[in-house]
């Protein structure tokens, strides 16, 4: 071999190696975090936690949060959340409760910028960060004798650690504190040294269920310090986990009864996908799909939810759907949206935020629902055919009602959410994946410009949505990245009012790559149509754009005292009664276009800052009805569901026609929201 060959070979080797080597550090290079080699690279970055402002009704929304039970839990909850409680050092609750929290409360905090907020939050970080010992763990280590409404015992437990992980990352976003680095570290070295004499399910069974959230702690630790024994901690976190992958392919669970808990089904659905980013092998992919496949056919309800109450229930639309459910599966979006990039994860965040979350919580945001009901005409202290009893409390509203882990948990909903209406992506862009009244300051473009991209839009109820441009440079290049939802077929842009005409179908997101100047706007358009969808019993559903609308029915509320020998459930709980009727069909319209039977009216007048009320929505649907005089109440609930097909419920003659008014779900505290189809 001639020097000449040697000499080409070698250099060929050396390009090769520094290709590598720039591949592995690619992730890196800019100044928002992405999956470090050989993790598979993510479509979307989450941006700093403070980078994405809330405006409008989503800030209000976080506003009575503050003024709500997020900000004052400590005075509300005291003998959890109070000073005893072992995440601060005491004797008091050592488990989830207090960690859940702060997990809401933390986000909140740094998203208002607000500083009261944050000395809550502060003796929280600061006990979990110098509780580490020598050996890596941390939290709380001792258990305690019972004591009645607390979780004293399993204090060493792995579950509880792993949402004060989330705590800690949100932390280190926010601030840049390095010490979070340090714990971490130190905790997944005593992790891979611990978890093969005492596994995730050694203490209880819900750290295998949730292993997801260990995990992706894990992955965000490794694309900052690249340590390899990392990745070996991620595969065996996938080993010792519930294996989801084989649980949604074997489809037995999902479509049964009772197959599994209903929030460890929310947490634990992201899991495959989250372990895609080590194992890039679609089966990962393709599994996730066929559980929501499965969960929407055996299970699903038009709010984007599932009857899971607790145990997976079915989808008749009476079954309970619980709130910690809606809040961790708006949180497994959120990640699988980052990992793929898959639209359709945004459109199903979206349905849950929209509709399942605002109706479950009051509108001061005092009390809440354990679990809530699609076809829900009567919320009453009574037992229910939930496949759990509280008390006879589940359904009705209260601080401590039904069981109190929703009390705890619910609070992370509409922080996170906000946190998640946009990211950076690979090329130094900006991408709207999610709409809601916000502001963004991100860093874009080659040259790293700060840019500030203001969202003014009332979405989800109206059409357009807005963003304004502004920047210090005179003019920036970089990708502008906006999901088209799969509901939408027309969509338009605009730049500066003209029209752009590349590529916007439904189910995909368009990107505009240009120089951009400062005072720059976008207006994009997303044309809303009625349309419907079946459900339980061939029943139907009437949905516009991201929403799900329900019929209105007159409610009234009475507070009552628990009473001494209920204070576990808190001091007092809301029944809401129905003062209209409600048992509705609707008639067949067949082939029409659902354009020519239902009518969508727009209320002006009404509180656009906080417009998720029965007083409040703004928009309305008007259909044709007839009520069906067999279908009643049975035990508080709406009786079993008449049957929607061409040899179903008749038109009663005897019946008048009505003209049946529609509000958003999310609007709504008693409704029908799947409707029975009367065959003429």
């Amino acid at each position: 071999m001639t020097y000449a060959i040697q000499k080409g070979i070698g250099l060929l080797m050396v390009a090769f190696l520094v290709n590598t080597l720039n591949a592995r550090i690619k992730a890196q290079t800019g100044p928002y975090l992405n999956n470090r080699y050989p993790l598979k690279e993510k479509p979307y970055m989450e941006l700093p936690l403070g980078s994405i402002r809330a405006k409008g009704w989503l800030h209000e929304m976080l506003i009575r949060q503050k003024n709500g039970a997020t900000g004052r839990l400590d005075e509300l909850y005291p003998e959890v959340m109070g000073k005893r409680n072992g995440w601060l050092g005491g004797d008091g609750d050592q488990w989830e409760r207090g960690p859940y929290w702060i997990d809401g409360l933390l986000p909140l905090a740094y998203i208002l910028d607000d500083q009261e907020l944050k000395n809550k939050v502060k003796p929280w970080v600061e006990w979990a960060i110098k509780s580490q010992k020598a050996d890596g763990y941390f939290g709380p280590d001792k258990d305690y004798a019972p004591e009645a409404g607390l979780q004293r015992d399993n204090s060493h437990d792995w579950w509880p650690k792993m949402v004060m992980l989330k705590v800690l990352q949100q932390y280190y976003s926010a601030t840049q504190d390095k010490r979070v680095i340090t714990l971490f570290e130190r905790y997944f070295n005593y992790q891979l040294k611990m978890l093969r004499e005492k596994p995730l399910g050694h203490w209880t069974f819900w750290a295998e269920y949730r292993a997801a959230d260990n995990l992706q702690a894990v992955y965000w630790l490794y694309n900052i310090t690249g340590e390899s024994s990392l990745l070996d901690l991620g595969k065996l976190l996938h080993k010792q986990g519930i294996q989801y992958t084989e649980m949604f392919e074997e489809r037995k669970v999902l479509t049964s009864t009772a197959g599994i808990h209903c929030v460890n089904l929310a947490q634990g659905i992201k899991e495959p996908v989250v372990y895609y980013q080590q194992d890039p092998d679609p089966r990962y992919l393709n599994a996730v799909k066929q559980g929501f496949a499965d969960i929407r056919h055996f299970n699903g309800q038009p709010q984007g939810m599932y009857g899971g109450d607790e145990l997976l229930h079915g989808n008749n639309p009476t079954q309970g759907s619980e709130l910690c459910s809606a809040v961790e599966m708006m949180y497994s979006l959120e990640k699988m949206l980052e990992i793929t990039g898959d639209i359709g994860f945004a459109d199903h965040l979206e349905r849950i935020a929209f509709n399942a979350l605002p109706t479950q919580i009051t509108d001061d945001f005092m009390a809440r629902q354990y679990f809530q009901q699609a076809n829900q005409i009567h919320v009453q202290k009574r037992q229910y055919n939930f496949n759990i009893n509280h008390g006879e409390t589940d359904l009705v509203f209260g601080l401590l009602t039904g069981y109190p882990c929703c009390t705890s948990n619910m609070h992370q909903g509409w922080p996170k959410f906000t946190q998640n209406l946009w990211y950076a992506t690979p090329g130094m862009g900006i991408a709207a994946l999610v709409y809601a009244p916000s502001e963004l300051k991100v860093l874009a473009g080659a040259s790293k410009t700060e840019v500030t991209v203001s969202e003014d839009t009332f979405y989800p109820f109206d059409e357009t949505v807005r963003f304004r441009i502004a920047m210090k440079e005179k003019s920036v290049t970089f990708p502008f990245h906006m999901r088209i939802p799969s509901w939408c077929t027309n969509a338009e842009i605009r730049i500066n009012g003209q029209l752009w005409n590349g590529e916007k179908k439904a189910g995909t997101v368009a990107i505009i790559n240009r120089g951009w100047s400062n005072g720059d706007s976008i207006t994009l358009t997303l044309p809303m149509k009625v349309a419907t969808s079946t459900w339980y019993e061939n029943a139907v559903s009437v949905e516009r754009g991201p929403l799900v609308y329900a019929l209105d029915i007159p409610a009234r509320w009475e507070k009552k005292l628990t009473g001494d020998g209920n204070r576990r459930f808190g001091e007092f709980y809301y029944e809401v009664h129905p003062q209209g009727a409600w048992n509705y069909g609707i008639p067949d319209f067949g082939e029409k276009d659902p354009a020519t039977i239902f009518s969508v009216e727009k209320r002006s007048r009404t509180d656009r800052s906080f417009p998720w009320n029965s007083r409040n929505a703004p928009v309305t649907i008007r259909v044709k009805g007839k009520q069906i005089p067999n279908w009643q109440q049975y035990n508080g609930m709406a009786g079993p569901q008449p049957h929607s097909n061409i040899y179903g419920y008749t038109l009663s003659k005897d019946k008048p026609e009505t003209q049946l008014t529609l509000i958003p779900y999310g609007c709504s505290t008693l409704r029908i929201s799947e409707f029975p189809i009367l065959s003429k």
